[in-house]
């Protein structure tokens, strides 16, 4: 799951840098795995990172002029569950041809003798990612910054309505019980994962298991749908080209995507210490409010969203656990990206949005 950005304006930062301390990949091993089993993979490979994300690594793979990219997990050991490689490559390569909007992928390899990981290469994709800023161009455009919120909503509900089954993703989770597994089992990564007794964390998990709904009927779900996880049209901002980050893909209660989306939809007349954890351009005047994401999704989708407030709370508690699985990474340094450094001042913005 990536983790909420932090750095300056994202317009303002390439795109791809020389691979990070401790991230870099043998350029030999690569190309040498690479080349039988991907399309125009002749020319020289070189390999830069993308800078976004903080859970999985992401790298630009340049084949001379033919661009891929690559996924992999951090280095080991990870949390049960999470940084799928297999999961995510499955759910593409079925999910692909009814949902455009998911990558096309080209291989994974599941063999660690090549990386030390598992890892999958698919296309890469051309556009416009907006992070926490939006660019200048348009941060006065209120049509345009509506439009990008309903199409983020629309692209969600349009997940939600792909028959999982025709596309042979049936057995791909086990929605009967699934909140209440997702609640215990973040519940579990947390203990794991604490870096220190944080009161607001144990309220939360409490209130949450008195507090389970009665789902809806299951659909795929992306689990960590948001802005920054999508791509839109260079040309037209208000359409998306892609989603990202399909390595949590399950299936399960719908509504715990709705509720992820808003856990990173910060709004104008949100508490300082929300948008310090979580800078977004949401906060904009011509964004949809919370309140009118909800709504839409409801219109769009047909379901009851009576209980989004559960989701929303769970959402927030559960991006505070990966926050501090992510900050003790950094702490017991497995992870050399200094942006990890101080979350452990962020996941307590988190728990106590929860609360």
């Amino acid at each position: 799951m990536a983790a909420p950005e932090s750095d300056g304006p994202s317009y303002a930062q390439p795109e791809a840098i020389p691979p990070r301390t401790g991230e870099s990949l043998d350029l030999d091993v690569v190309a040498a795995y690479l080349r039988p089993r991907l399309p125009n993979a002749d020319g020289t490979l070189s390999i830069e990172q993308f800078i976004g994300g903080r859970a999985n690594l992401t790298y630009m793979l340049h084949f001379g002029t033919q661009d891929y990219v690559l996924r992999r997990p951090p280095p080991p050991p990870v949390a049960p569950g999470a940084h799928d490689m297999a999961r995510e490559y499955r759910v593409l390569s079925a999910l692909h041809p009814v949902y455009p909007l998911a990558p096309r992928t080209y291989c994974f390899c599941e063999d660690e003798s090549v990386l030390g990981v598992p890892f999958f290469v698919m296309e890469r994709c051309q556009g416009l990612v907006i992070r926490q800023d939006m660019p200048p161009q348009y941060a006065h455009d209120l049509t345009l910054q509506r439009r990008i919120s309903q199409a983020l909503v629309d692209a969600l509900a349009d997940l939600h309505a792909v028959d999982y089954r025709a596309i042979g993703l049936e057995t791909l989770g086990r929605p009967e019980g699934f909140m209440a597994r997702q609640v215990a089992g973040w519940t579990r990564r947390w203990e794991r994962a604490k870096p220190f007794e944080t009161p607001a964390m144990e309220e939360v998990t409490a209130w949450l298991n008195d507090h389970l709904p009665t789902s809806p009927p299951a659909t795929l779900i992306h689990n960590d749908f948001k802005l920054d996880n999508t791509m839109l049209d260079a040309a037209d901002p208000g359409r998306l080209v892609a989603v990202f980050d399909w390595d949590m893909c399950t299936l399960g209660d719908p509504l715990a995507d709705l509720g992820q989306l808003l856990c990173y939809w910060t709004q104008a007349n949100d508490h300082p210490d929300r948008y310090d954890a979580f800078p977004s351009p949401t906060v904009l005047p011509g964004f949809l409010t919370r309140d009118e994401v909800v709504q839409r999704y409801a219109e769009r989708s047909g379901r009851d969203v009576t209980d989004i407030a559960f989701y929303h709370a769970y959402s927030l508690w559960r991006t505070a656990t990966v926050v501090a699985q992510l900050f003790m990474l950094y702490q017991g340094g497995q992870s050399q990206d200094e942006r990890l450094k101080h979350y452990d001042h962020r996941m307590l913005s988190f728990a106590s949005e929860a609360l």
